[in-house]
């Protein structure tokens, strides 16, 4: 397979409810089609520091953020490639970059081993690592996605996350699917990621249903509700967060 390794885009998140969801995809069917990779299951596994400062950092909305994570689009075995991804936003605009390596060499990389390649992506990935020195995988990240694009090949994509799943065990691409929901599983997240505006029929079917754009983070979600709980009542009921 093929894939875009870098990206600079708006990405405009919305939580639609079953109803919506349904006709949404109908309403596309004039509009867009499913992606050539159809409907994947991704994987992901985030990397933090030991106090989970880069989503603390990242839940305090500041004007830059940045984040970093593995991924695949399916079960993996040591030696398949997977995604390392660098994402950074500024000024509402995503930037992400990413390379592909052999599985088993990116933990060790990560987690403080020497650089494996000399691209200028690698070395993005790898300043990040030594600036938040002693990253280690915390959580595992799963959803169902579907992806559109548009018929006339504009630049704007649609994809549709459910049965979000997450778990801070088991932190391998090896491992199969399974966790604690994010979302309830009537409940789908939407992501539109445009250059810069949104098409006009998509706008209306918005904003008829009186649906509201929302800083919705799957990675966020499942640390305020999970970790900082868990920590809380380690800690005596104080919420270090």
């Amino acid at each position: 397979m093929s894939y875009l390794n870098t990206f600079k885009r708006y990405e405009i998140k919305y939580i639609l409810d079953a109803p919506e969801r349904k006709e949404l995809c109908d309403l596309m069917k004039d509009h867009m089609k499913l992606d050539k990779y159809g409907k994947t299951t991704i994987r992901n596994i985030y990397y933090d520091t030991d106090d989970y400062r880069i989503i603390r950092r990242s839940l305090e909305k500041p004007e830059y953020k940045e984040k970093l994570r593995v991924r695949s689009y399916s079960r993996v075995r040591p030696y398949d490639d997977v995604f390392v991804e660098l994402k950074k936003k500024y000024e509402s605009v995503v930037y992400k970059r990413r390379v592909a390596l052999p599985e088993y060499l990116v933990n060790e990389w990560l987690t403080g081993g020497e650089m494996i390649g000399s691209s200028q992506i690698e070395n993005e990935i790898d300043y990040f690592k030594d600036f938040y020195e002693g990253i280690s995988p915390k959580v595992f990240i799963s959803y169902e996605r579907e992806a559109y694009y548009p018929l006339d090949d504009t630049d704007i994509r649609v994809t549709l996350d459910g049965n979000i799943v997450a778990r801070d065990t088991d932190l391998t691409l090896e491992k199969g699917v399974y966790g604690e929901n994010i979302l309830p599983r009537d409940l789908t997240v939407l992501e539109v990621k445009v250059p810069c505006t949104m098409p006009l029929w998509l706008v209306d079917f918005l904003s008829e249903r009186n649906i509201r754009k929302t800083s919705f983070s799957k990675y966020g979600s499942y640390y305020q509700n999970k970790i900082t709980k868990e920590n809380s009542t380690l800690k005596g009921g104080l919420l270090y967060a």
